[in-house]
């Protein structure tokens, strides 16, 4: 039997802290605890119907509990900011939307960001693609986006337009639209999506937007009259309405997406079995009816691919943000 030296353990007890360091580094012990996925806006819209649904599935392939917490507030940023802060293990995540880079350049430009995009966080995976939606309340007198323009433009009432914070992305949209259109309207912020539709609803606002997952049923029912879709194609769910570049306000197409993020400086290997099990939760049968059920495309890409298409998307959220000169409230 071959002897151990006390040179030997003494070594022993140095390398195997750093051994069971690089074994849970490589994501051997994941998940050992629940997981929390940070929805940065409140209950009831489509980013928190979405969490949930891939919660409920991770919880059941990864034996751990997934769950879904709200933390709403400042256009996104609260909750994004929670999870810039959180342990990069794998054991938070941010489940965010087209909001996310236009909130950040809007903080940026004021010089109060608290976080950024690509030095905070690790993109993950896309988990859907769901296409935005523009919005009037039905008593606007108005059938399409161009039609509200000019209803604007007459001057008969004051116009409001929702959205969810200031320097979210229909806090944009609607700063554009006012350049592009030459019109007039008040912006009034709400704390998510949830409360800015029932005030569109109530006729409080005119005007506003949402991601279609959670409008759809307004729409069909009557009580939203869908403007315009910010997608480049017209989708399946409301074939009848018109992108915005079909009715001629190209400056304002953007594509609507709901992803994952992890802080920073989580490991690669527990990032590459976030993806992975993101990518099969996109591919259950049941989340993927569900979701098509509501206008919306599960996804489930790859880690490079999300990253990239935020990439681009936020160089050009920063450029229209700057050449509105959006603000934070």
């Amino acid at each position: 039997m071959a002897r151990i030296t006390r040179r030997g353990l003494a070594a022993l007890a140095l390398t195997t802290p750093a051994l069971a360091g690089r074994a849970m580094a490589q994501g051997g012990e994941w998940p050992r605890q629940p997981i929390r996925i940070v929805v940065p806006f409140p209950a009831g819209g489509t980013t928190d119907m979405l969490a949930r649904l891939f919660a409920q599935r991770m919880t059941e392939t990864l034996g751990q509990t997934v769950l879904v917490e709200n933390r709403g507030g400042a256009g996104g940023s609260i909750g994004a900011d929670v999870v810039a802060k959180a342990p990069p293990d794998g054991h938070t995540l941010l489940f965010h939307n087209i909001t996310f880079p236009t909130t950040t350049a809007t903080l940026a430009l004021a010089g109060r960001a608290p976080h950024e995009i690509e030095r905070d966080f690790a993109p993950v995976s896309l988990g859907a693609n769901v296409p935005f939606i523009l919005l009037a309340n039905p008593a606007v007198p108005a059938a399409n986006l161009r039609e509200f323009t000019e209803w604007v433009r007459s001057g008969r009432q004051p116009v409001f337009y929702g959205s969810t914070g200031y320097g979210s992305i229909m806090n944009l949209l609607g700063e554009v639209l006012k350049r592009e259109a030459r019109i007039e309207m008040e912006h009034v912020p709400y704390r998510g999506a949830a409360p800015m539709v029932q005030e569109l609803m109530a006729g409080r606002v005119q005007f506003g937007g949402d991601q279609l997952s959670t409008s759809l049923g307004h729409v069909r029912g009557g009580n939203l009259r869908g403007l315009a879709l910010l997608s480049a194609r017209r989708s399946p769910a409301l074939p009848e309405i018109a992108t915005v570049r079909e009715q001629g306000f190209p400056a304002i197409e953007l594509e609507g997406w709901n992803g994952f993020f992890a802080p920073a400086r989580t490991p690669p290997e527990i990032l590459a079995r976030l993806q992975r099990e993101i990518a099969a939760a996109a591919r259950h049968p049941d989340l993927r009816a569900r979701v098509e059920e509501v206008g919306a495309e599960p996804v489930g890409s790859s880690s490079e691919e999300f990253g990239a298409m935020v990439r681009a998307q936020a160089a050009r959220i920063r450029q229209l943000v700057e050449e509105v000169g959006l603000r934070p409230g």
